[in-house]
């Protein structure tokens, strides 16, 4: 029973997303008697009556006392709420099955805001702008925005639930070197080179092109001329490829909860369901996700690699009930089962305007705007192409002015007087200039009378402004900042008719692709399946049940398969073990994350037959582990561990390398399943053993 609310001060709804437990009790709650004869108001309606109290007081509160209530639970704790302001508007998350905590909902309600970043870019600076944005006035539009995030924030749920790299939020690689170093080669030599060679690409040049298969990551490879893609913002493209093409194993795995309906009258904003309209899926009657047109069970092999066997004809298919070849040699019977693809790709989705993190002249400018071209290659194989405009440098002023105008305005709150003391500070000097420049070079009459404005107010020597006209003239020249930014980068996206790569242009990089590892395709299906084997450790760690193993510099992680769905499994079968481990291992990584919050990175402990126990250290780039220190302790409502909902392991990164500026620091995590008949000293021991032989493995590029 849960639902996610994002609101303006006034009780407006900007944005909402339940499942159909809250909705049902919502429907419990307002349903008029049967004598009154009245409709039952509209699902926005109701979550506005509801909330709009909650909503009002918080705001009041903030306002009379500069303080508000962020957490609470009901009587009897039947519900608990989470209320987080971010700039104008007011997020809320509600749980009412006790399957979530305090963190798990603020965790929630961060990754969300960071959508918005990633969807709008510096718009989500404006309250204004990104009410125009969340909130359309034409219905049709906004059911398409609401969809869209609410689809996001149940793929989001669902691969956090199933997958180990959204549970420690890190990049999981698919690892086979030689695999690996024929696809960076292709991407260099037939996508990023072909499309920037390319006469047809209108202005787009591409910068990073990645291959993802199910939700691991294959193959990265960045043009000369790209700055480094954060992992926070991989993770997120990989949450939008999985978004558009979910896993059809996972999305299994996680439609253990009632998925939201797909309902639509005049009176309800419907709800997305788990599954994207694009991916051509269909619900059957028994409530599993079949294909759109039936086909007999179907089991395979994959084919043999280039280089084990002389092509990929030898893949052996049979029908379930039919006889395998009498020749075992030259089948590899894979242990998964999987389902028969249907032949051909899914078909390509819209590219989308998304805004990334990037540097450009070797400045730093956090949400620098790209287009996402997602191209499918096979069911659960995907390749994404990331591009930029001509008028990135444009995104880079705007960014540099609007950082500018946030910092006098910080200053301005904090009851710095405004006159002489203002116009001799460094920083007027400085943005003065800047935005004389940028002004000149624009022909709107707005952007120049709002400044004229301000110049007024902030350098007049006879009549100079009080520091609110200050505050509100500085919060006119941001709006009109943004706007320019909304105009240039949002009105002109790709889906909104602005200019993106031909269509023929993406079908031959698409094309091209696919005859390069079309011989793998059946292969990497299962490697993404069985990734890595705890058989492979067994022998040198006997007793070690599991492990994740995290770089936190790099943001990618190593572990073994872990499953238990019906479909697929891994070494513990589908049975109640697998699940048992399971269970464990997200039970791990919450506890670590809580203990990590409060300034502990060392943590062992017995739960019944096992040992769980969590590292985090430091070391250098030869592999020296540095002195370990107190870690910061965060407050409760501070942005919880993780990278997707406020990037914690660069911020303590930073923090760790001021006492030791002469070399590079480096961050790792470990956290292991021991059988506790294992003896303490003998677990930590392997701990050590085992992050020095990953470590090094991990100093292999891959990527």
């Amino acid at each position: 029973m849960k639902c996610v609310l994002v609101a303006t001060e006034g009780a407006e709804i900007l944005f909402y997303w339940t499942d159909e437990e809250f909705e049902e009790s919502l429907r419990l709650k307002f349903s008029p008697s049967e004598n009154e004869g009245e409709e039952l108001p509209a699902l926005e309606d109701q979550l506005s009556t509801l909330l709009a109290p909650l909503i009002i007081s918080s705001m009041t509160m903030l306002e009379k006392l500069s303080d508000t209530y962020t957490c609470f639970s009901t009587e009897n704790g039947s519900y608990l709420y989470v209320l987080h302001l971010f700039g104008e508007c007011l997020f809320i998350a509600i749980s009412g099955d006790h399957t979530q905590g305090e963190g798990d909902l603020r965790q929630q309600l961060r990754v969300l805001k960071y959508l918005f970043e990633v969807h709008f870019g510096l718009v989500t600076v404006d309250g204004q702008l990104i009410r125009k944005e969340l909130r359309p006035p034409d219905l049709e539009q906004r059911v398409q925005v609401w969809e869209h995030f609410q689809s996001l924030l149940w793929t989001y749920s669902r691969l956090q639930e199933q997958e180990q790299c959204f549970a420690v939020e890190a990049v999981e690689r698919l690892i086979h070197p030689q695999l690996c170093e024929l696809c960076i080669e292709a991407l260099e030599q037939h996508v990023i080179q072909a499309v920037n060679s390319s006469p047809a690409r209108a202005g787009e040049e591409a910068l990073h092109a990645f291959l993802v298969v199910h939700s691991k990551l294959l193959a990265f490879y960045s043009s000369h001329s790209a700055s480094s893609l954060r992992p926070a913002d991989l993770l997120a493209l990989i949450l939008l490829v999985q978004d558009l093409y979910p896993s059809e194993s996972t999305a299994e795995d996680g439609n253990t909860q009632p998925s939201p309906r797909r309902s639509w009258n005049s009176q309800n904003i419907p709800l997305q369901p788990a599954w994207s309209p694009g991916s051509g899926r269909a619900r059957s009657s028994a409530g599993t996700e079949t294909d759109s047109f039936s086909l007999p069970e179907e089991y395979f092999t994959p084919a043999p690699s280039p280089g084990e066997q002389s092509s990929g004809s030898g893949s052996t298919v049979w029908l379930d009930g039919g006889t395998p070849p009498s020749d075992a040699s030259l089948v590899q019977i894979a242990e998964d089962t999987l389902q028969t693809l249907i032949p051909g790709s899914p078909a390509a989705a819209s590219p989308q305007r998304i805004f990334l993190d990037a540097s450009v002249k070797e400045t730093y400018c956090p949400m620098m705007p790209h287009t996402m071209y997602c191209l499918p290659l096979w069911p659960g194989i995907n390749m994404v192409l990331l591009t930029k405009s001509p008028s990135t440098s444009l995104a880079l002023v705007l960014y540099q002015l609007l950082d500018g105008f946030s910092l006098l305005e910080k200053k301005l709150k904090e009851g710095q007087e405004a006159g002489s003391s203002l116009r001799s500070h460094p920083l007027m000097g400085d943005l003065r200039q800047r935005m004389d420049k940028f002004v000149k070079n624009r022909r709107g009459q707005e952007i120049q009378s709002t400044w004229l404005e301000f110049k007024t107010k902030a350098f007049s020597r006879t009549e100079p402004g009080s520091s609110l006209e200050l505050l509100q003239a500085c919060g006119k020249v941001k709006r009109q900042l943004c706007t320019i930014y909304r105009l240039s980068f949002l009105t002109t996206a790709p889906g909104r008719g602005g200019p993106q790569l031909p269509q023929h242009l993406q079908d031959q990089v698409q094309t091209l692709m696919q005859e390069k590892l079309m011989d793998w395709k059946d292969f990497l299906l299962v490697k993404s399946r069985r990734n890595v084997t705890m058989v492979s450790y067994l022998e040198d760690f006997p007793g070690l049940v599991h492990f994740i193993y995290v770089d936190r510099t790099t943001g990618q992680m190593v572990a073994p398969s872990l499953s238990s769905s019906e479909r697929t499994s891994s070494e513990l079968g589908k049975g109640p073990l697998a699940a048992f481990v399971k269970t464990k291992v997200w039970s791990l990584i919450r506890l670590a994350r809580r203990y990590l919050q409060k300034g502990y990175t060392t943590l062992l402990f017995q739960d019944g037959d096992l040992y769980c126990s969590y590292f985090l250290w430091f070391q250098n780039e030869t592999g020296y582990k540095l002195q370990i220190i107190e870690v910061p302790v965060l407050s409760d409502d501070s942005a919880p561990v993780g990278i997707l909902g406020g990037d914690y392991y660069r911020k303590l990164l930073r923090y760790y390398s001021k006492g030791h500026p002469a070399e590079t620091v480096r961050c790792h995590e470990l956290l292991a399943l021991h059988l506790s008949v294992i003896p303490t000293d003998v677990l930590v021991q392997q701990a050590g053993e085992l992050a020095r032989r990953l470590w090094e493995a991990s100093r292999v590029p891959l990527l």
